[in-house]
């Protein structure tokens, strides 16, 4: 195990064996994508508006019930993405991935 997995193990107050696999999902999220994870967890989707190309023109992240998050945008898309937290199955919409749900933050209210 590296110094930074250990030093993360660390910051994150976990106690035990490292392994290689564990040492993947440890990473820092800000506070704009930890929101957006959140309602992911919860059951909320990302919707994509194309043009005619293919190329993305905006994306919106609503929760389960409906309701756009408001500081969401193709910038937090594509870091999300990238850092495969969300993915899309089927040509469908971008919903929360186990490694998301794993980097997620635990919270009284995520199911």
């Amino acid at each position: 195990m590296g110094r930074r997995a250990a030093f993360c193990a660390r910051a994150t107050g976990f106690r035990g064996r490292l392994t290689v696999t564990d040492t993947l999902f440890i990473m820092n999220i800000n506070k704009h994508d930890q929101r957006v994870l959140h309602a992911l967890a919860q059951g909320g989707l990302i919707h994509l508006e194309r043009d005619a190309h293919g190329t993305v023109l905006a994306a919106h992240c609503l929760n389960r019930d409906g309701w756009t998050l408001s500081p969401f945008d193709i910038e937090t898309f594509r870091r999300l993405k990238r850092r495969r937290l969300i993915a899309s199955k089927g040509g469908g919409p971008y919903r929360i991935t186990r490694q998301g749900l794993t980097a997620v933050r635990p919270q009284l209210d995520n199911r």
